[in-house]
């Protein structure tokens, strides 16, 4: 089993334990903000099982329908993810504005706040652990998992916050009105985790550091050719795939130029791991006016 497989079981078990934990506070104190917190977590849970099924489809090799592979069923996921954030939000709001209408003192707050606090304390570790370990395994699923799961501890912490004043205050207001930014926090970050996967759907071409990368390893390997011009880039997962146009000199035979090429290719894949590289080689008349890349 893969390490991205692995923490995607790992995820949905935490998942599950911080949901438990997060239910029980509200169900000890009855506060609204608590139950925001606790719906939340139910989307973890949710986005959890959407991470480990389009991890498994994503890991799955090239077929005849999908000579390119799978890679993009991870981006469905993390879309997925943030539609059921947005969803989580619009019921929080609900909640909220009754409570708002109709505050209500808490019931045993102090037990239900040290509860969430433990719930808190373990989706922070996790969300550092997802966002780590989805970088360097290129996941999107994961990377999207440990945002949102760092952005449950952000809102946790001020839900936190906001129960213990109207536990020392007395404002009970207080609770219904720490759910309604908690909801507009999580409405945000729904919204822009759906934009970055819908990015990756559509093709977007690398970070302009990735873009200099190539270009600097293109120049670096190249040696025997005249110039590299359209060069192209997108990702799809944690795959990236890369094509351009490499001009040699006229008479340069094609083992040369396959050499050069593989020389290229390799330098690529030790740069940035996952990669697709197609490369059109084209005798010295193509060259371009303004091109990507000359070598010496």
């Amino acid at each position: 089993m893969s390490t991205t497989m692995k923490i995607a079981w790992a995820s949905l078990l935490v998942g599950f334990a911080v949901l438990g934990l997060k239910t029980l506070a509200y169900a000890l104190t009855g506060s609204v903000a608590l139950l925001s917190d606790a719906l939340e977590s139910l989307v973890n849970v949710v986005t959890a099982v959407a991470a480990l099924i389009a991890i498994r489809v994503a890991a799955m090799p090239a077929d005849d329908n999908h000579p390119y592979g799978h890679h993009k069923a991870e981006f469905f996921s993390a879309v997925l993810e943030g539609v059921m954030i947005i969803i989580a939000a619009l019921l929080i709001l609900r909640e909220a504005i009754t409570g708002l209408m109709n505050p209500q003192p808490l019931e045993l707050p102090l037990m239900g706040i040290v509860i969430s606090l433990i719930a808190t304390v373990i989706n922070a570790v996790w969300s550092r652990v997802l966002i780590r370990v989805g970088q360097r395994e290129r996941s999107p699923a994961l990377v999207a998992d440990g945002r949102h799961l760092f952005t449950d501890v952000v809102t946790s912490a001020g839900v936190i916050v906001g129960v213990v004043l109207a536990m020392t205050t007395g404002w009970w207001l207080l609770d219904p009105l720490v759910a309604i930014i908690v909801a507009v926090n999580i409405l945000w970050s729904g919204a822009k985790v759906i934009r970055e996967s819908l990015s990756g759907l559509m093709d977007e071409a690398v970070s302009p550091e990735t873009m200099a990368l190539i270009h600097r390893v293109i120049a670096s390997t190249g040696e025997g050719a005249v110039e590299a011009h359209d060069v192209r880039t997108r990702h799809a997962g944690r795959a990236t795939f890369i094509d351009f146009h490499l001009v040699v000199p006229g008479d340069t035979t094609v083992f040369h130029a396959h050499e050069i090429c593989d020389r290229i290719e390799t330098g690529l894949r030790q740069a940035l791991g996952d990669v697709r590289i197609t490369i059109h080689v084209e005798p010295e008349h193509k060259v371009e006016p303004i091109a990507d890349i000359v070598f010496d």
